[in-house]
């Protein structure tokens, strides 16, 4: 089995439910089991600065499918809820945005893929939940909590639980 974090964003709609019911599809699809969840985040946007805040979130799950096969079943479920790549912007709204952040150990660039994801370290808006469930994971010979020192954590805020 592998382990594998994956960072959830979005802007449009009922996002936090859209989280939930995208994590059991993530799960119920690639047969893998959640090992951590982390908390919802309120985080300005990045890239596309005009436009709704995003709630952002990370998961660490396990599977027994590869990194592309996974990739496939993630994008089937991002179009599940709405989003249609070649219809929008970039970094411009979306109900949901789902990205591979590492895949065990495993580290190779691909056109439609690359592991871990080039620009984790550039982004507090996934460090910030990444840190809460994997704190001492190395990622590219970077421990996330060190990761997460070094970036501008202003305009994150926790969200409460949903219950």
């Amino acid at each position: 089995m592998a382990s594998v974090l994956i960072a959830l964003g979005g802007n449009v709609g009922d996002v936090r439910t859209t989280f939930r019911k995208a994590i059991s599809h993530i799960c119920g699809m690639a047969q893998a089991a959640m090992i951590a969840r982390s908390s919802d985040y309120s985080t300005p946007p990045w890239g596309d600065e005009d436009q709704d805040p995003f709630i952002n979130a990370c998961v660490e799950i396990e599977t027994d499918l590869d990194p592309h096969a996974l990739l496939f079943v993630m994008q089937k479920v991002e179009q599940k809820f709405g989003r249609t790549r070649n219809k929008e912007r970039q970094w411009g709204p979306r109900t949901l945005d789902l990205d591979m952040i590492a895949y065990d150990d495993v580290s190779f660039q691909k056109p439609d893929l690359t592991l871990p994801h080039p620009r984790l370290f550039e982004r507090a808006f996934v460090l910030v939940p990444l840190a809460e469930i994997a704190p001492d994971r190395v990622i590219s010979g970077i421990r996330v909590r060190d990761g997460l020192a070094s970036v501008s954590t202003q305009g994150i805020e926790r969200l409460p639980d949903t219950g």
